[in-house]
Order: C-alpha cells, then sequence, then structure tokens
C-alpha cells in the first residue's frame, strides 16, 4: 500500500536558531546570485488588508500604482477611516431599525423625549454620509478598478441611490412638530419615518465584507446575521401588532385587550415583552393559544405575517443546516469510508494485519486532510513552494550521510523535488524485491528494516531521524533485498531514482563526494545479505576502495554505477586474491555492458597518457 497523504508539514519545523540563520542567509545569497532583492518588510502585503486590494487588468504597466490613484478630495472606498466610518454608520443603521418601529408604536411619535433628539443626531450623521458619498471613488463594474473622477462619481449617485438616501435621511416626525406644534405626530408621518429601513443596505454589504475577513470566524458572522435578521423581523412584527391593537376603536377586542384589559396603564416594558411574545410564538409555529387574533385586522395581519414566516423559516433553517452539514461533513465521510473499509475486509476475507494497515491509512489521511495541506500546496506558485520545502527540510536534507560535503545548489535542487509523506505505524514503505524506484529520508519516526527470507521476519536494524534508506538498491540498481516498515507514526521525505541520478550528473565534484559518502558508509556492508551478494565473485581485500569497489559492482552488471565509481577516480585495475580484474569479472559473468564501460575508460586513460 502507497502513501497515504502528500502535505508538508507547517506545524512541526524542528530547526535550531543557527540552522535557521544559514538557511536565511542562503536565500539571501540566491536572491543576490539571481538578480533579485529580498524585500522589506513594509513592502510585504499585510493579510488583513488583502480584501483592500484592487487587481489590475491583464498587461497593464507597473508604473501605474492601482492602489493609491484616488488623490485630493477624492476618498478611496477601500481606505481603512473610510471603512471605520462605515462600521460606525452600520451600528447607527441597526439602532434606527429598531428604534423607529419602536417609537411608532409604543411612544406614539411623541417629540421632545431622549429617543427624538437622538434620532436628529443619528439623522445629521447620515446627512453628513450623503454629502461624503460625493467624494468615495467607486469600483468599476466592467473593468474593477476605481473611478475617481469627481464628476463621474456625482453622476453615478445622482442616477441610482441619491433620492432614497435623502427620503430616508428627512425629519419627518421635527417638520411635522414644527408645521402642526402637535408633540403626537400623525400616523401618515409616521409612516413616512419607516423610509429609514431603506439603510439596511449597509448592514447587508458590512456582513457580504467581513464574511471574506480572515480574522473573523465565518461560522460565527453567519450565525451573527441570521440572529440580527431574525431579531429585526420578530421586533417589527411585535411593533406592528401593538400599533394595530393600540390603535383599534375596541380596545377590549384586540389580541392583548383580551389579556390585559387596562394594557395602556402597564408599564412601557410589560406591553412590549407580550408583543416580543406574540410574536415569537407566531413565528415558531407555536401557537398556546392563550394570546390570539380577536378582529378582522389582526386576522389579516397574522395570515399575512404566518405567511411571511415560511420564507423567513426556510432561510433560517435553511443557512443554520449548511453551517451544521458542513462542519460535520468531514466526519460523516470519514466514519462512511471505515465502514465501507471494514466490509471490504469481511467480504474478501483478508488478514488482521492487512485490515489494520488500511484503517490506519483512513486514520492517518483523515487527520492529514483536516490542515488542509496539499490544497494549500497546490494554489500556490512553485517558487513558493520551493521556498516552503527548503525552509522544512534543508536541515534534514543537508545532515544525511549521503549529502555530506554536498555543495548547497545540489541540496536545494534536491530539497526541490522531494515531496513529504505521512507513513501509519506498521506500514510496508519499500517491499523486498521491489524495483528501487524510490529513496527515502526520515524526518520524523523510526523505520524498521526487516530480513522477510523465507516468510520469516528478523529485524536487522532500525532508522531514525536524518537516516536514508532504499539508496542501496537505487544506486545499484537492483531489486530491494529488505523490507522496509514504520514502527511508529513517521514522516518521510521521498526522492525518484531518477531525479538523484540527475543531480548527481549535474556537478561532478558532488557526484564523486556522493559515491565516496556511500562507499564510506557501507565499507561493512557485507555483513547484510546484499554486501555477501556483491561478493560472490571473491574475496575482496580491505583497500582504500572497501568493500564495495569495483570488483563487487561489476560482478553484479550494474554498468551506470560501475561508470560513476570510474568517474569517482577508483582504480580499474585493482584485483582480488586470484588476481581477477574488474575485467575478468564482468567478462566471466557475462556482463556485456559493464565489460564495455571498463574498456572504454582504459582507452580514454591510455589516450590521455599518450598525449602527455
Amino acid at each position: 500500500m502507497e502513501m497515504k497523504n502528500h502535505g508538508f508539514d507547517f506545524y512541526s519545523i524542528s530547526s535550531n536558531s543557527k540552522e535557521e540563520g544559514k538557511i536565511e542567509k542562503g536565500h539571501d545569497q540566491e536572491n543576490d546570485a539571481s538578480g533579485h532583492s529580498n524585500s522589506s518588510s513594509s513592502s510585504s502585503v499585510d493579510p488583513k488588508s488583502l480584501s483592500k486590494l484592487i487587481i489590475p487588468p491583464l498587461g497593464a504597466s507597473d508604473s501605474y500604482n492601482y492602489q493609491n490613484v484616488c488623490k485630493g478630495r477624492i476618498i478611496s472606498p477601500m481606505s481603512s477611516r473610510y471603512r471605520c466610518w462605515e462600521t460606525v454608520m452600520v451600528i447607527l443603521v441597526a439602532y434606527s431599525a429598531w428604534i423607529c418601529p419602536f417609537e411608532i408604536a409604543f411612544l406614539g411619535g411623541e417629540t421632545g423625549t431622549p429617543l427624538f433628539l437622538t434620532d436628529n443626531i443619528v439623522d445629521m450623521f447620515f446627512a453628513v454620509d450623503i454629502v461624503l458619498t460625493f467624494f468615495v471613488a467607486y469600483i468599476d463594474p466592467t473593468t474593477q478598478l476605481p473611478v475617481c473622477d469627481s464628476t463621474k462619481i456625482a453622476t453615478r449617485y445622482l442616477s441610482t441611490w441619491f433620492l432614497m438616501d435623502v427620503a430616508s435621511t428627512i425629519p419627518f416626525d421635527t417638520i411635522s412638530f414644527l408645521i402642526t406644534g402637535d408633540r403626537r405626530i400623525c400616523l401618515s408621518y409616521s409612516a413616512l419615518g419607516l423610509l429609514r429601513f431603506w439603510r439596511l443596505r449597509r448592514v447587508k454589504r458590512f456582513f457580504t465584507r467581513i464574511e471574506k475577513d480572515i480574522r473573523f470566524s465565518y461560522f460565527w458572522i453567519r450565525c451573527a446575521r441570521l440572529l440580527f435578521v431574525t431579531l429585526l423581523l420578530v421586533h417589527c412584527a411585535a411593533c406592528a401588532a401593538y400599533m394595530l391593537a393600540d390603535r383599534y376603536p375596541n380596545q377590549g377586542n384586540t389580541w392583548i385587550g383580551s389579556t390585559i384589559p387596562d394594557f395602556k396603564q402597564t408599564s412601557l416594558w410589560v406591553r412590549y415583552i407580550a408583543s416580543l411574545y406574540w410574536s415569537i410564538t407566531t413565528m415558531t409555529t407555536v401557537g398556546y393559544g392563550d394570546i390570539h387574533a380577536e378582529n378582522t385586522i389582526e386576522m389579516a395581519f397574522i395570515s399575512c405575517y404566518m405567511l411571511f414566516n415560511l420564507g423567513l423559516t426556510a432561510y433560517i433553517i435553511g443557512n443554520m443546516t449548511n453551517l451544521v452539514v458542513e462542519g460535520t461533513r468531514r466526519t460523516m465521510e470519514f466514519r462512511n469510508s471505515i465502514e465501507a473499509a471494514s466490509s471490504f475486509v469481511s467480504r474478501n476475507r483478508l488478514p488482521v494485519r492487512l485490515k489494520e494497515q488500511i484503517v490506519a491509512y483512513m486514520c492517518l489521511r483523515f487527520k492529514a486532510e483536516s490542515l488542509n495541506q496539499q490544497q494549500l500546496i497546490e494554489q500556490l506558485p512553485k517558487t513558493i513552494c520551493k521556498s516552503i520545502q527548503q525552509h522544512l527540510f534543508f536541515p534534514t536534507v543537508e545532515n544525511v550521510y549521503l549529502f555530506k560535503g554536498v555543495s548547497r545548489e545540489t541540496l536545494l535542487l534536491l530539497v526541490s523535488n522531494m515531496k513529504a509523506e505521512y507513513i501509519p505505524p506498521r506500514e510496508d514503505v519499500i517491499i523486498r524485491n521491489e524495483a528501487p524506484d524510490d529513496v527515502y529520508i526520515i524526518v520524523s519516526g523510526e523505520v524498521e528494516m526487516i530480513d522477510s527470507e523465507m516468510e520469516r521476519e528478523n529485524l536487522v536494524r532500525i532508522f531514525k531521524c536524518e537516516d536514508m534508506f532504499g539508496e542501496v538498491g537505487a544506486l545499484c540498481s537492483q531489486p530491494q533485498s529488505f523490507t522496509y516498515r514504520t514502527k511508529t507514526l513517521s514522516q518521510l521525505l521521498r526522492l525518484k531514482t531518477s531525479l538523484l541520478i540527475e543531480a548527481m550528473r549535474t556537478r561532478q565534484e558532488d557526484n564523486t563526494t556522493i559515491i565516496k559518502n556511500f562507499l564510506q558508509y557501507h565499507k561493512n556492508l557485507k555483513d547484510i545479505r546484499l554486501g555477501e551478494a556483491f561478493l560472490e565473485g571473491g574475496e575482496v581485500e580491505d583497500d582504500s576502495n572497501m568493500s564495495i569497489n569495483l570488483l563487487t559492482v561489476s560482478g553484479t552488471g550494474n554498468a551506470n554505477f560501475l561508470d560513476e565509481l570510474l568517474k569517482a577516480g577508483l582504480d580499474p585495475d585493482v584485483g582480488d586474491s586470484q588476481g581477477r580484474t574488474p575485467l575478468h569479472i564482468a567478462a566471466s559473468r557475462g556482463h556485456e555492458q559493464c565489460v564495455v564501460v571498463l574498456l572504454k575508460h582504459a582507452c580514454s586513460l591510455h589516450l590521455k597518457d599518450s598525449t602527455f
């Protein structure tokens, strides 16, 4: 079973400060070498201001600054100050939406009260906002660019929302008082005051904007939006129902009069709570029966209210269901996949160990997907992905034995081609006799090297952090001789063998260094089966070429590795105890490609000597 879940661990960076400083210095050198200077912190994009960015059209010149095109008296709609002003106006809109029906229904629109003075102050703020709108740039819907021409701004505003904004800002209650001198406003003027509900469009725009702001929780913003809509409609319905009862000629024949005969003499708080109680029980279709319509007007109003509640209830339930389902969707998918896997194992009578591997793999994938690592990596540019890999994995790769002394350029090339994998415990990473397609580096966890010959498993070695496995079969181009199995949850870096060979050939110095590191590290390879297989051709002397030398490699028939060893400077004339050279061993075993490589190398040396 192959891995499992690809991705990079953004939460397990375990390099010390010295290594981090080394990497940062290397990146600076890289940028200098490529001709690009590092951006200062002041020029970096603040995540909090991403919603303020304006994307220029394709092919636009860099000399045109689309973020600061508004100059003089023109205000950018993306500026922080204007957005603070918009937030204040949203709070005033919420106040107006609540107090306007309350004053009409419960206070009779009486002037001279503290609320009356507050309303006039709020209207002044909206009047200032109307004037301010003539100086606020707008985003053209076609080009998606800011329009800062004052004439176009004024023309657009006058032809769209200006009249409604003015109508919703006119203080009709004050005008009525100045004309009639009566402190109680007539119903017609009160109805005109309901134009203030036009301002609610600001609240919709406000919630739409902050839903996209990553600083706030989307779930709680949606809940707040639904709560605001629900409470506002409940409040307005309560005020409308009370106003109908208050202005009905026979007040005893009303929904509140049948319950509280002298309701006009009771406190304002009791009347308001009773109205809210009626509105909530009606909206939720509970209907206890203690409060009900008593006249035709109330019946008609309640019928319309209940019909309207059908759409409101569907809106609320739909949104809440969407939030709940989205939060539990992945969990349900995980449980269903586990149940399907268990059914598959039982139906096909698979062994218990395979069942454990399948379940462990699914559990690990579920946890890793919660980090959204692979989805994030796929959305990023290639250069950013490489920078992430270098920052996370370079300290580990440079400490691997095979890459000791290798140039930084080659290491960066290798790291950028590596893939990170999470593998659960007791999972086979490499199976015996498997093709040597990949090599692995352990970032965290432990991996067991197991001899699985004759269906018996013997533990040979345990690899830990910064160890490497699979490179013997890869470099020697022969099937893997052992099974490598994770002992614990492990994070591995996987590198294709072809990419490793290609990187080795990029620089001859690094190629020689890697081969020498390989030979030095495996000079005791005869202690395991692979070494014994190499030494079938005869006993090798303990010389400077170590146990794996040209004799053993020529006996395996690996012409590519043999060529790399010759390029690294190993002696092609070394002989074993019986006097056989690598050329003799390759010819006796029928390895024609090895014979060609040895003869070609000998000819090149002969020509070089003849030249000198």
